[in-house]
């Protein structure tokens, strides 16, 4: 099959997606219809677990190393300023819009074609197609459920919108829950120790202070105070001021870490939402990212989380579509993008991509 009909046939399956509302931890009806065609109109054996799909390619041996190739089926919740239908696939100006089209429908369905034509050629290495849910929400049945059913993977290709250029590293994501203490008093009366004030002083410092440790790629360490709530009426002193915090690591820090330095410098009450969501990186001389840069790729560090940073082994990002598209009004993505993605990828992944 040509590029043409493998681009043709990923536009029909992307717009069929489009039409099935799939939000996180809501993507059963899009499962299970993916599973359908995966295996009745692809003649692909797969396996599904919590809305999770994959399939091995068949010449599986535990001697050579496997790739995972990845892309996630659900989408964010459409925002209110949408002046289309989201849920009603739509080609405009050479356009598919639609939500989910370009994060992360365009991806999850040029991997899937490449997929099955790699299945079916002599490869130095496994190959893995993994069609996985809950990655907006970095959710708990998500790929952190499917990874641990999988056969050991030494490296993967994630599907996310970035232009078609390798994300080599992302910043991580840690959420901080802040509480500052104070006593409760007569807003009239000279009493009561006001919490407001207390967090005052601590936002400060999350607004001010500067990490150390730069990351080439990435950037600094970035912190960013998001949501505040405090008292219960104007006339009463508060005794309770509460704080949310959005961290972005670098690969130059651990989560764990970043948490018991803010720890030391603050004085109110930090409790981690979690730490697993960790920055990701992987060496520029990975012949992966060699093959990419050797075809014109350029490597770049990506603010924003996928599930890489739920993957314990070296992946880099790469998809078609832009990420400001990403969770916008009237999202879509370009049909060329699509028939572009599909014929760069089967030039990246022949050839010696993977080490054991």
């Amino acid at each position: 099959m040509n590029t043409e009909a493998l681009t043709a046939e990923a536009i029909e399956l992307l717009s069929s997606l489009i039409r099935i509302p799939r939000t996180s931890r809501n993507e059963a009806g899009a499962s299970l219809f993916l599973r359908n065609y995966m295996e009745r109109e692809c003649g692909l054996p797969v396996q599904c677990d919590a809305c999770n799909l994959w399939s091995v390619a068949p010449d599986y041996s535990p001697q050579r190393p496997t790739l995972l190739l990845n892309a996630h089926i659900d989408t964010v919740k459409p925002v209110s300023d949408w002046k289309r239908d989201p849920f009603t696939p739509q080609m405009e100006n050479g356009r598919l819009y639609g939500l989910g089209s370009n994060d992360d429908g365009a991806s999850l369905v040029s991997l899937l074609q490449v997929f099955r034509v790699l299945r079916e050629e002599e490869r130095s290495y496994n190959l893995i197609y993994l069609a996985s849910a809950e990655e907006e929400v970095s959710g708990k049945n998500g790929i952190e459920h499917a990874l641990p059913l999988l056969p050991p993977i030494d490296v993967a290709l994630v599907g996310e919108p970035t232009g078609m250029q390798p994300a080599i590293a992302e910043k991580g994501l840690m959420v901080l829950d802040v509480t500052a203490h104070g006593k409760a008093g007569h807003a009239a009366r000279d009493e009561g120790d006001n919490a407001i004030y207390h967090a005052i002083e601590d936002i400060r410092w999350f607004q001010q202070h500067k990490w150390e440790r730069e990351s080439e790629l990435l950037g600094p360490v970035k912190m960013s105070v998001t949501i505040i709530n405090a008292g219960t009426q104007h006339n009463v002193i508060p005794d309770k001021c509460t704080f949310t915090v959005d961290v972005r690591s670098n690969e130059l820090y651990s989560n764990e870490e970043l948490y018991h330095e803010i720890c030391r410098h603050v004085k109110s009450d930090v409790q981690a939402r979690s730490f697993r969501l960790n920055s990701s990186r992987i060496e520029l001389s990975h012949p992966l990212v060699q093959k990419i840069i050797s075809l014109g790729g350029k490597p770049f560090g990506s603010p924003t989380l996928s599930d890489q940073a739920l993957m314990s082994f070296p992946s880099l990002k790469m998809g078609p579509g832009q990420s400001s598209r990403s969770h916008t009004a009237d999202e879509y993505i370009e049909l060329k993008e699509i028939d572009e993605a599909i014929a760069f990828y089967l030039k990246v992944l022949r050839g010696n991509v993977v080490t054991k």
